[in-house]
């Protein structure tokens, strides 16, 4: 197709063409229920079109064979597939669709895997996450839905602070407002309109807030200058959709709101300068079990008062980071599901989203970021169970070198044996082994599973803070990356139905002829 649909409906009634192409004919070619709704307003994406119109239109039995033969005659890379699928999606969903949101999530992870994959299955994450993003496109509305449209609005030019007002917009639930108010910042550099949503992120204790602008953020600098107000909207969106849902329900404000003020002020964060200092392991541990213990007021205190005591940022990060992996790990047997939106992988997603959102932040938001992060660590409750492998689970384990290690680790994993994978890959770091080997081991099972929509970002939250936490204490976010794997293998959907692989993965497997 050599214009794109949308091209082509500018200077073609919708009406006529579905007349003279028949229904059946229309949404085969990827026209559709679209063309009867399509207008001027509708967003358009230049070079993106018609790899954005053919993941929205194309039905599901023809969309994986039709990518795989665009990347085989080198229409387009995998690059080029996932940037289509950000901008599809963003179109379709807004940033307020949980299904829609968690699949833009995993998109800049799935990438990131196929560097570490052999050429013939470097596809496979990516035909993953676009089958799955176009499956819910199809099933809220197919084409036809379309949550963002160009925007036409007035600049507020004169705005005494955007970024406070751009959080009290959203506090209201006042879309137009919040939209109008973050347009402006669209022309200029990604740095200030991404500060500029980090008073509204940092709002309310929901990690999708957290982990969703980080990760539209590195879509953003995928797609570049051009489309980078496209993606990043979608944040504003989603803290007005979250607040209504709150409004509506008649829920109470969440209480960071008030202590947030309460804790820059007491120490003195409003305007930081960071401090560098690394007190060591014990007292990295000792913070990190203070956070992971709660209250939530004591903990975001706890991390406050440890960057006001001239702590760098990036240690006060790290005991976040350990205590997140600590809910992972110390999860008892009771509760079998450490997969998917568990407190762990939760909690270790938001605090990963943090950590890189204070290296890209002002100071001031860096440091209040920080400070939430501790807080979400707390909103869950601690578990009082050892943490993972136990002694028992270390009795299991029968290999002593890497290889037995790992081998024993992957049929644990396929067995869904959690604490036997945890086991095996404690031993095997213990051994002085590579770290490399276990995470391509365990790759090929976050790409075939489903994992509850959160398999790729938790991968890419531990391939991410293994290389930032000190060697005494690293080995712990590879563990939980273990116990994790183990829970989702076999599990397909978000009501971990058992017995398959995620959807449309064999299929790829078969396009790709590479083995499930």
């Amino acid at each position: 197709m050599t214009a794109s649909r949308r091209q082509f409906l500018e200077s073609v009634g919708s009406g006529m063409l579905v007349a003279g192409l028949g229904p059946s004919l229309a949404q085969e070619l990827g026209f559709g229920s679209v063309l009867a709704r399509e207008s001027s307003e509708a967003l358009t994406f230049g070079s993106y079109d018609a790899l954005v119109d053919l993941l929205q239109s194309t039905p599901l039995d023809r969309l994986q064979p039709l990518l795989v033969e665009k990347l085989n005659r080198g229409e387009a890379n995998l690059q080029k597939l996932l940037a289509a699928g950000a901008l599809a999606n963003a179109e379709a969903f807004g940033g307020e669709d949980y299904t829609g949101f968690h699949t833009a999530m995993a998109m800049l992870p799935a990438l990131n895997m196929t560097q570490m994959l052999p050429s013939e299955r470097q596809p496979l994450p990516i035909l993953k996450v676009l089958y799955r993003n176009s499956a819910q496109i199809q099933a809220l509305g197919g084409p036809s839905k379309k949550t963002l449209r160009k925007l036409h609005a007035a600049e507020e030019a004169t705005v005494e602070n955007r970024e406070l007002a751009i959080r009290d917009a959203c506090r209201v639930a006042d879309v137009e407002r919040a939209e109008k108010l973050f347009a402006p910042l669209g022309s200029g550099p990604l740095d200030a309109a991404f500060n500029a949503l980090q008073p509204a992120m940092q709002d309310e204790i929901n990690v999708h807030r957290f982990v969703f602008a980080y990760r539209t953020r590195g879509l953003a600098d995928l797609l570049g200058k051009e489309y980078a107000h496209t993606i990043l909207r979608q944040c504003v969106r989603f803290c007005c959709n979250h607040e209504q849902d709150r409004i509506s329900r008649k829920g109470a404000e969440s209480p960071i709101r008030a202590l947030m003020p309460k804790l820059l002020d007491q120490y003195k964060l409003a305007s930081p300068r960071f401090g560098a200092r690394d007190p060591g392991d014990a007292a990295v541990e000792e913070l990190a079990r203070t956070i992971y213990q709660g209250p939530p007021e004591r903990s975001a205190e706890a991390a406050a008062a440890a960057l006001a005591d001239r702590l760098s940022p990036e240690v006060v990060g790290e005991a976040i980071s350990l205590a997140s992996n600590m809910l992972v790990l110390k999860q008892g047997p009771e509760n079998w599901r450490t997969h998917g939106d568990s407190a762990g992988v939760h909690s270790s997603d938001a605090t990963n989203a943090f950590r890189n959102m204070a290296r890209l932040s002002k100071p001031q938001h860096a440091a209040s970021g920080l400070v939430v992060a501790a807080y979400h660590v707390a909103v869950h409750t601690p578990f009082k169970t050892d943490p993972y492998p136990t002694a028992d689970h270390r009795s299991w384990i029968k290999a002593k070198d890497a290889a037995g290690l790992l081998d024993e680790a992957e049929d644990a994993v396929r067995h869904n044996d959690q604490g036997r994978a945890a086991a095996a890959i404690a031993i095997y770091g213990e051994g002085g082994y590579l770290p490399e080997a276990v995470f391509d081991r365990l790759l090929k099972y976050t790409i075939s599973e489903d994992g509850r929509l959160h398999g790729e970002k938790y991968f890419q939250t531990v391939s991410e803070e293994f290389r930032t936490t000190r060697p005494a204490f690293r080995w712990r976010q590879l563990i939980g990356l273990a116990r994790v794997t183990a829970s989702a293998y076999g599990y397909y959907d978000r009501e971990d139905h058992y017995g398959r692989r995620a959807p449309g993965y064999e299929e790829a497997c078969r396009l790709l002829k590479v083995t499930a």
